[in-house]
């Protein structure tokens, strides 16, 4: 117990100017401090489980002497208690800094999501998208409240509208609101389970997406018919027929085609090396480019100041991701999408050669096992792929007409 010190008069302690604590009796343990010469502040000092402790109750500007006194009086009652009123203080003010925070918007955390995370994704397209999503499905039912109020039955709301007439978009939907809410967590604007999470939630209300969902395929070209549409495609003036007479030799992306830049190719060896940066599986793909396909890429004019091999109407832009789609619709192909030419080389893959799944799957980029994907990759595999391509490339060239068979052993057997 401290010593009990002599109760001093406001006026007594208006009138103590040296620095340090001053006791000023009333309560124990209750000092004025004062630091320099303007700085003087209430102070509580107490032992606690055989510590100093000290407790800052306001400056003597603001909290009277009286003031003063009965907060000290307050926290000693604590004391008496067991408990340490610096932790009781610290406790209910980060109460109220939670309780403000729940107050944020579902629709804001929305957004903070967005913002923090879309330098991580590949365009401005998928921040859009993901915008766009939450805004036509989330926000008209639970954006306006505040994200710690956001429970299943709001997620089943927004989810339920759309769940077996638009699956794709409502599982899409589903993944957003799960990990905004995830989000809002972690910066403890809410607390508890997800309510937007499958496993074990959601999956025992909702029928399962594979059940309700027609899986919606690129529209593709019968690879039969490759060489006669290639053989079209080869008379269309643009880069955009160019660009896209490459992309069905390669087997790429649209995007990993428009975004092709001069100094990922070699062109004496062949190789087109895609960075990761810019593979959806974020792993760098190695092309072997078969004669064809080379040539294309040697036949286009290098333009000073343009690093992209298959530039748009922009200095220093590549071509727009919708030109070869217009080009198709040009052709009167509205039936076709480029991504489409990836099924085609998947279907001659598995049923016109001998070449393992696993080479074409690869060719393709797509993920595979590790340890199958460590096996292949001791091996020749990208001189197999090398050989695929050029196969593949071959049969393009090749017009077929009806009644013509494509023998099984187009390609030469190929052994794992």
């Amino acid at each position: 117990m401290p010593k009990k010190a002599m109760e001093l008069t406001a006026l007594a302690v208006a009138k103590i100017k040296k620095p340090g604590y001053h006791a000023v009796g009333g309560v124990p343990g209750l000092y004025l401090q004062i630091v320099g010469a303007e700085a003087r502040s209430w102070v509580l000092r107490y032992m606690l489980a055989g510590k100093s402790r000290e407790m800052g109750l306001g400056p003597s500007d603001t909290v009277t002497l009286s003031e003063a006194r009965a907060k000290a009086a307050e926290q000693r009652k604590l004391l008496l208690m067991g408990t340490d009123p610096l932790e009781a203080r610290n406790a209910k003010r980060n109460a109220e800094r939670l309780e403000a925070a729940k107050s944020i918007l579902f629709s804001k955390c929305a957004e903070a999501y967005i913002e923090a995370h879309k330098a991580g994704w590949k365009n401005a397209k998928h921040a859009d998208q993901w915008g766009n999503t939450l805004a036509t499905y989330a926000f008209p039912i639970f954006g306006a409240l505040s994200v710690a109020s956001v429970d299943t039955g709001l997620v089943l709301k927004a989810l339920e509208a759309i769940w077996t007439t638009k699956n794709e978009t409502a599982s899409r939907l589903r993944g957003r609101i799960e990990s905004v809410l995830d989000w809002a967590t972690v910066r403890g604007y809410r607390t508890g389970d997800n309510p937007a999470r499958w496993k074990g939630h959601l999956d025992k209300l909702l029928a399962k997406p594979s059940n309700v969902q027609e899986v919606e395929h690129h529209p593709a070209l019968p690879y039969a018919e490759m060489g006669a549409f290639v053989a079209l495609l080869r008379k269309q003036e643009g880069m955009a027929a160019r660009a896209l007479e490459f992309l069905i030799l390669t087997a790429t992306r649209t995007g990993e085609v428009i975004g092709a830049q001069w100094d990922e190719f070699d062109l004496q060896t062949g190789v087109w090396a895609i960075p990761k940066e810019r593979m959806k599986m974020k792993k760098e793909h190695r092309v072997p480019l078969s004669p064809r396909a080379l040539e294309i890429v040697k036949a286009t004019p290098r333009i000073e100041g343009q690093k992209y091999i298959f530039p748009g109407g922009k200095m220093g832009k590549p071509l727009s991701n919708m030109a070869m789609l217009m080009l198709l619709k040009r052709m009167e192909r509205h039936d076709l999408t480029a991504h489409g030419f990836r099924s085609s080389f998947r279907d001659w893959c598995a049923e016109a050669t001998n070449y393992p799944r696993e080479v074409a799957e690869m060719a393709l980029a797509h993920a595979i096992g590790d340890k199958v994907e460590a096996a292949y990759r001791r091996g020749d595999l990208f001189d197999k792929r090398g050989r695929l391509m050029e196969e593949w490339a071959k049969h393009c060239d090749t017009i077929m007409v009806p009644g013509d068979v494509i023998p099984i052993n187009l390609a030469r057997s190929v052994t794992a």
